[in-house]
């Protein structure tokens, strides 16, 4: 899973990407960036944690999040200050807003005004969409004169009669109410507005820190999610270690840093599970989209597995802490034997038994 962070310059967008991926990109107060940055962040489960603890395993393999760090955008640059080409590429997209004051860092804008610059990204987005769009109908209404497939009618009345109007009239295509089978049309052209959308607002350090999330609220576009953040504070609790990290979100009075917060907001955009094999060898989360069959989700591990599938041993994670093995599961029947249509739920332990 690979989630692009995109954003105007000096909203924090790299320091951000550091933080969320251990990372030590340049960031500097007076000029951006033109480098695009990959780098990947643990998804924080204290699920997983937990049976590590219990396990003791010679392997520990969490969930991650590959985050795109993409070169500010320059407003009314549009293709000219994206890297298009990568973006695409991603399955999510994490616009960081910010709704921070320092007068040593100019805003691109001029002034801070979160709600404005949320408008100028999404515009962006759209724009990019339509040129893309526009190119399409083109290529089809050219193709109409030698005749077009039943595929290629059904794509282009879509095209026409839907994305490209909703694109005209601004608005995002994640918006749309679309069937699946015309999101399926609409995946080969990765549109940008169309990806799931999470806001990271950046916020002052009392803002976070006292809960006043009305000093910074902007209303969230359709089909997006929100997330508030303080960069200077996660920048200075990623330089601590465990222990004194707990003393110092106590002394602040968070329960956890906030980018945990942005990790599993990224995940979560996606609709994305995560279910767990354990043992003395390895403790390890897989992730698999809500819905999952038993059978698929064990292709996630090897094909193989799906292939050869005779069925799925499955128990809540908690049981399987409480009663101490799989084995103590079993005498208590919390051990359930599932089949291959069987819908793997979130933090389920599963031992897959297969043949082939």
């Amino acid at each position: 899973m690979e989630v692009g962070i995109i954003g105007l310059p000096k909203v924090g967008k790299t320091t951000l990407f550091n933080i969320l991926t251990a990372s030590n990109q340049a960031t500097d107060r007076y000029s951006t960036s033109t480098k695009t940055n990959v780098g990947v962040a643990t998804v924080p489960d204290p699920r997983l944690i937990r049976l590590r603890e219990h396990y003791q395993p010679k392997k520990f393999t969490p969930a991650t999040v590959t985050y795109v760090d993409i070169p500010g955008l320059k407003k009314g640059g549009g293709a000219e200050s994206l890297d298009l080409a990568r973006l695409r590429e991603v399955d999510a997209l994490a616009h960081v807003v910010r709704a921070f004051e320092e007068p040593e860092i100019l805003h691109s804008e001029g002034s801070v005004d979160p709600a404005r610059d949320v408008a100028i990204i999404d515009l962006e987005l759209i724009l990019a969409d339509h040129e893309i769009v526009e190119r399409r109908i083109a290529r089809l209404d050219k193709g109409a004169k030698r005749g077009l497939s039943t595929d290629e009618k059904r794509e282009q009345s879509l095209l026409a009669e839907l994305i490209l109007p909703a694109l005209e009239d601004e608005r995002p295509l994640r918006s749309l109410d679309l069937s699946d089978e015309d999101e399926r049309r609409l995946r080969g052209f990765q549109l940008l507005s169309a990806k799931p959308l999470l806001l990271v607002i950046n916020v002052d350090e009392d803002v976070l820190v006292e809960g006043h999330a009305e000093d910074a609220a902007i209303e969230a576009p359709p089909g997006a999610q929100i997330v508030m953040v303080s960069a200077p504070i996660e920048e200075e609790i990623s330089h601590l270690d465990a222990e004194h990290q707990v003393h110092f979100l106590v002394d602040l009075g968070l329960r956890e840093p906030s980018l945990n917060r942005v990790i599993r907001a990224s995940y979560d955009l996606l609709g994305l599970i995560s279910f767990f094999t354990v043992g003395k060898d390895e403790v390890r989360a897989w992730t698999v989209g809500l819905g999952t069959a038993a059978r698929q989700a064990g292709g996630t591990i090897h094909s193989d597995i799906e292939r050869g599938f005779i069925r799925a041993e499955v128990v809540a994670w908690e049981d399987l802490l409480d009663l101490g093995s799989l084995t103590a599961c079993k005498e208590k029947a919390l051990l359930r034997l599932e089949g291959k249509e069987y819908l793997v739920q979130d933090g389920e332990v599963v031992h897959f038994r297969f043949n082939v």
